[in-house]
């Protein structure tokens, strides 16, 4: 038996699917959750196999979702999305289905899951789940809506916690994470400096290093130890190394 959570906020929608999953006897629904905090928290718990994925939810969406599992079960998005976001799925080979969808456009994605549309007799054991490099790459090329840009979405200590842009002091790269930096602690995001720096608003943001991306307010000096090197101060007393290349675009930022 395949354990499917559904995830959405739209209880029509969520009956759909588990009317749709009636010609499925494979499939067990093993919960229903109406947004991303219940939705992140029932995949910890109950592991399933397979998500039934809306994408725009309240609190958090299901990219934002999506970036704090650790291992994700095959996903078929269930959207209205543009079709920007739609190219992005085509593109990286994620099934989702554009609202509204009918029984058989239902069917035969199921049934690519399963290696081919044979039929509903074959098991669907072989279920596969999608690498983390094409779900990396379909979160860092989709299109980030409004409020992806003003805040970022963290794991801390199995919670959700949501940092607004303007409480981060700066980014520093860390092996394959970012740590997220703040007053009231730092975080790290399974995500990677160049996505971050492509979400966060350019006039407040800056990239002074290959490591560190900067929050322009929080800069109160920039020391010139000689032409190619410099420091930028921040209001914490922290010190960040400025590069060649850094330095330039925080000029600019800055109106220097």
């Amino acid at each position: 038996m395949l354990k499917a959570i559904i995830i959405d906020d739209e209880p029509l929608a969520c009956q759909i699917v588990q009317e749709y999953l009636a010609s499925w006897p494979q499939v067990e629904v093993v919960n229903i959750c109406h947004d991303g905090f219940e939705g992140f928290k029932a995949i910890q718990q109950q592991k399933p196999d397979l998500l039934f994925l809306d994408i725009q939810m309240p609190k958090i969406n299901g990219f934002e979702m999506l970036e704090l599992v650790e291992h994700p079960p095959a996903i078929i998005f269930t959207t209205a999305f543009d079709e920007y976001a739609i190219k992005a799925f085509d593109h990286h080979a994620v099934d989702y289905l554009l609202k509204p969808f009918s029984q058989d456009r239902f069917n035969k994605a199921l049934a690519k899951f399963t290696g081919g549309l044979a039929g509903q007799s074959n098991a669907i054991s072989g279920l596969s789940s999608p690498s983390s490099s094409s779900l990396s790459s379909l979160l860092e090329s989709t299109a980030l809506s409004p409020q992806q840009q003003n805040r970022i979405v963290i794991k801390d200590n199995g919670n959700i916690k949501i940092i607004p842009i303007e409480d981060i002091h700066f980014l520093e790269a860390a092996d394959d994470y970012v740590k997220v930096i703040t007053a009231a602690g730092q975080y790290l995001k399974n995500r990677t400096m160049a996505s971050l720096e492509k979400q966060l608003p350019a006039q407040a943001f800056v990239r002074i290093h290959r490591s560190y991306i900067v929050n322009v307010r929080e800069i109160t000096q920039l020391h010139a130890h000689d032409k190619e090197t410099y420091t930028a101060v921040l209001r914490n007393g922290k010190q960040l190394p400025v590069s060649k290349t850094g330095y330039p675009r925080l000029r600019t930022v800055l109106g220097m």
